[in-house]
């Protein structure tokens, strides 16, 4: 709980079998989190035994479902749709973040209505860190032109990935989701000056990734993504 608001902390999980448990241990040791939902998209053998090990597990407040609409938006469109509280943060469990930023994301939750994280800062990045100059730059470069299209407050990080947004403000933008795939973080940020939320962008801590990423982890297929980002992009600017 923060300030007197309940605390729901949601992810999906597809390839993370080997970093779930002790994210899910980190989160609990936050002590801020009264909820944890984990929707498992298909993912690997082994890994709701892993969260049910868990001392969030043991604790009851893990919520435990299962979409089965293969792709990262449907997972976290589940999740999101699954949290109860008032107050709602979102991230990848993959060990790139480190859930006791959410501590950043709740002190900027006092003035906006949503808080999203880049992962660009130079010093926030640890050793090992999936952000080298292609990827780097790539988000930069579809961050601003979001920020044009939309004429939206500065963001310089297209896809990061640990979010927090209020349950009120989750209403008025969830029924105009759309995307079930790789592209739904940024459907998620574009919807934010889109639906005129107040909202601002920070700097969290962004480490090495337990495993590998099924779509960053390849120069092609992260190339390919960003395309589609882009066509994204201008497509909701005129839908």
């Amino acid at each position: 709980m923060y300030k007197g608001h309940k605390v729901s902390f949601v992810f999906s999980t597809y390839n993370e079998k080997d970093s779930i448990r002790q994210f899910i241990n980190d989160v609990v040791d936050t002590k801020v989190v009264d909820e944890i939902v984990v929707v498992n998209n298909n993912a690997k053998e082994g890994t709701n035994d892993e969260v049910k090990k868990s001392r969030g597990y043991k604790k009851g407040i893990v919520k435990l479902v299962h979409e089965k609409r293969q792709g990262y938006g449907w997972g976290y469109r589940r999740a999101l749709a699954e949290a109860t509280h008032e107050i709602i943060v979102y991230s990848e469990a993959d060990a790139t973040f480190v859930p006791n930023d959410i501590h950043k994301l709740l002190a900027y939750s006092d003035d906006f209505d949503a808080v999203v994280n880049t992962r660009i800062a130079t010093a926030a990045l640890s050793k090992g860190a999936n952000m080298g100059l292609f990827l780097k730059w790539g988000n930069w470069f579809i961050a601003k032109l979001v920020e044009v299209l939309y004429g939206t407050t500065q963001i310089t990080d297209a896809g990061g990935g640990f979010r927090l947004i209020k349950k009120k403000t989750l209403k008025k933008i969830q029924p105009h989701f759309r995307e079930g795939g790789s592209v739904f973080g940024l459907e998620f940020l574009i919807h934010l000056p889109k639906n005129k939320v107040n909202f601002i962008e920070i700097p969290l801590l962004y480490r090495e990734r337990v495993g590998q990423s099924s779509v960053t982890g390849n120069k092609l297929r992260a190339f390919m993504l960003g395309l589609d980002m882009v066509w994204l992009a201008i497509k909701m600017k005129f839908r």
